[in-house]
């Protein structure tokens, strides 16, 4: 190497040192070392002697963060622990409960609290293989998200390489949108007739999730680093002490958290922050409260859903009051009519509310809600707004009682009210409201994903006469788009793209964008990978589904009365002779990686080295599955202290049982 070379290298060396640690100090720390001049001069010298030199620019590099290329979509990425949701807690009492869970699974130990905010963003999963940051993603379905690393390292309080060469670790932190840039990019948006992001979380979902990076990079996001989703070679002990580590390792961790030694100290720190939230520069809308020591969370475990050693504290919903205009009624794809208030517009958690669902016509009822009361509205976990009350003392006498209709506002046709039921339906399937809705459904984002196939558009085509169904999209022709309101050539040409590319999207896809009752997302990839194909999801019986894990009756039941009406057989032959995917490709375990494949489990009691949730993934990682409840065809039962009636189940169905060692011997033979 020539003396220039080394003499340059070191250069490009000592300029990424010096930028980056001014992005520490900057974004991570808040104490800015170089003025912006003094910064920017630092970059374009780097960013020059890299343009003149592209084999020594390394993916660390600081100016490696917005690539230039704009993405095709998002893949999917599997987390290696899943990001579980956290129930929620509303008041001192539910604190209290949660506490008492807590010891009451913990007998004779001392237990001590972490108590954070919770900042109001996207929570994200961060990993880093030597030090090196090598992919980012959202939660998703907490089992899988989507990979957004190039939108990630645009964010500059993310360190592209962490202090320490840490062999792996999973760093999960939240992504936000500060208050200030919330308000400018809302400012922008109006002047450039834009439609405007509800508020600051919104803006940062949509931000992250921007096909250009470049568009992400512009918004000025951050991140506050929350905990050590999986780390190899290392064990902090406690929480705190991992929140430590990760700000040794140059991470932005938020410091207004608390070690709480009992229940009473963490209701003292929320009802804090119940009044100084409105200071901070960001959103939150409550605190996360978790147990610090990681040996207790692991003996604690977890649900399916949310980890037992943690809980989120929801604040009270921010109250106004307002005048209800008007009570309109939206039908539904399943026909149900919903009643809203049209409301005098409020601000409420930082939002504009003029809308606030009323949900059914009992509760229209039980609160006395009239056309021009005066109305107490909240918004719902500072998310959905809802009237509270009214107040019957500030009435006029010109107010008007609000009755549910004998036909649809939207077809005429009756309207009627199941017995059992809370719900109002319409009597016509074929009503336009409900094909309205179907269709909204069948294109969003969760089942077939057609972009560009929005509200306004799918309402133009219904009125048009061009769409009643779903398979009617398939039939659409450049001649029909191109006279809708705001559709131009290209427009018309991208959404006949978008539907031609919908054609091979996944079955499961289409499963969930019919809209079953009942069916979800998840029930519908289990379906899909369990049957194959369409055909056999439409002839399977009920009690080939609930035979299948996690689909019980109700589902079942649903997708059998779905499959036998005559008019959803004509919308699926339709859709296939439109050419839509109607197979799945089973998934074959190899033998070599997943030897318990095919092999059912229960797990029991309380493991010693296992929490639950760990002896799941344990479960999973070698192909086999894990039910809630022994039948003939589970193959073992796990058990460990106090099993209750599932191991008494196993031995009388005469089902495997394994004690926790021999559990652990299966897993290591395997």
């Amino acid at each position: 190497m020539s003396e220039m070379t080394t003499e340059m290298t070191a250069r490009v060396e000592e300029l990424r040192r010096e930028i980056e640690q001014h992005n520490h100090l900057y974004y991570v720390l808040d104490k800015p070392s170089l003025t912006d001049a003094q910064y920017d001069r630092l970059m374009q010298e780097l960013v020059q002697l890299e343009a003149a030199h592209p084999e020594i620019v390394t993916p660390d590099s600081p100016t490696q963060r917005v690539g230039g290329q704009v993405q095709q979509g998002f893949q999917a990425v599997a987390h290696r622990l899943p990001m579980l949701s956290l129930g929620n807690a509303f008041g001192e009492g539910d604190l209290r409960e949660f506490d008492r869970r807590v010891r009451t699974n913990l007998p004779g130990e001392a237990v001590e609290y972490v108590v954070e905010l919770k900042i109001d963003g996207l929570a994200v999963s961060l990993w880093y293989e030597n030090g090196l940051l090598v992919r980012g993603a959202t939660r998703g379905d907490g089992e899988y998200g989507e990979d957004i690393t190039g939108n990630l390292r645009t964010v500059k309080a993310i360190p592209l390489r962490l202090k320490e060469a840490v062999p792996f670790v999973e760093v999960r932190g939240e992504a936000y949108m500060p208050k200030d840039s919330f308000a400018r990019l809302n400012e922008a948006r109006e002047e450039a007739g834009e439609q405007l992001f509800a508020n600051p979380r919104n803006a940062a979902a949509g931000s992250l999730r921007q096909l250009d990076p470049r568009v992400t990079a512009s918004r000025n996001l951050s991140i506050y680093m929350y905990a050590i989703g999986h780390l190899e070679g290392f064990d902090p002990g406690s929480h705190a002490a991992g929140l430590a580590w990760l700000k040794r390792l140059g991470c932005r961790v938020n410091q207004q958290y608390k070690v709480c030694q009992d229940i009473g100290q963490v209701i003292e720190y929320c009802e804090k922050w119940q009044d100084q939230r409105f200071d901070l520069p960001y959103a939150i809308d409550g605190l996360v409260i978790k147990v610090n020591s990681l040996d207790q969370q692991r003996r604690l475990g977890a649900t399916l859903k949310s980890p037992r050693w943690a809980i989120a504290y929801k604040f009270p919903a921010e109250q106004a009051v307002s005048t209800i205009k008007d009570i309109i009624l939206r039908v539904g794809r399943t026909g149900v009519l919903t009643p809203t208030a049209i409301l005098e517009p409020v601000q409420l958690a930082g939002t504009t509310v003029s809308k606030a669902t009323l949900h059914n016509e009992d509760i229209i009822l039980h609160k006395d809600i009239r056309i021009g009361d005066k109305a107490l509205v909240q918004k719902a976990g500072d998310i959905i707004p809802e009237v509270v009350q009214v107040f019957p003392e500030q009435r006029t006498g010109a107010e008007k009682v609000f009755t549910m209709p004998g036909t649809c506002p939207e077809c005429d046709a009756p309207v009627v009210r199941i017995p059992g039921e809370a719900a109002h339906r319409c009597t016509n399937q074929n009503c336009p409201a409900i094909s309205r809705e179907g269709v909204i459904h069948f294109v969003s984002r969760g089942a077939m994903d057609i972009l560009g196939l929005g509200e306004s558009i799918v309402t133009q085509l219904i009125k048009a006469g061009l769409v009643k169904d779903p398979a009617d999209l398939y039939s659409l022709r450049y001649e029909d788009l191109i006279k809708l309101e705001r559709m131009g050539a290209r427009s018309s040409q991208n959404l006949l793209d978008a539907i031609e590319a919908s054609k091979n999207n996944s079955l499961a896809r289409l499963l969930f964008g019919l809209g079953i009752r009942h069916v979800g997302e998840r029930a519908t990839k289990i379906l899909a990978q369990q049957f194959g194909s369409l055909q056999a999801i439409m002839a399977a019986t009920v009690e080939e589904l609930t035979g299948i894990p996690e689909i019980g009756p109700k589902i079942a039941e649903s997708v059998v009365d779905y499959f036998s009406r005559p008019e959803n057989q004509r919308l699926v032959e339709r859709l296939a002779g439109a050419g839509l995917n109607m197979r799945e490709e089973k998934v074959q375990p190899d033998p070599a990686t997943q030897p318990l494949a095919g092999k059912t489990f229960v797990v029991t009691g309380t493991l010693e080295q296992f929490s639950r949730q760990e002896a799941q993934a344990a479960i999973e990682k070698l192909g086999g599955k894990v039910s809630g409840s022994v039948s003939k065809k589970t193959d073992y039962v796990v058990v460990g202290e106090s099993p209750g009636s599932k191991y008494e189940k196993a031995r009388q169905l005469g089902v495997a049982v394994l004690q926790e060692e021999d559990f652990i011997a299966l897993l290591k033979n395997h």
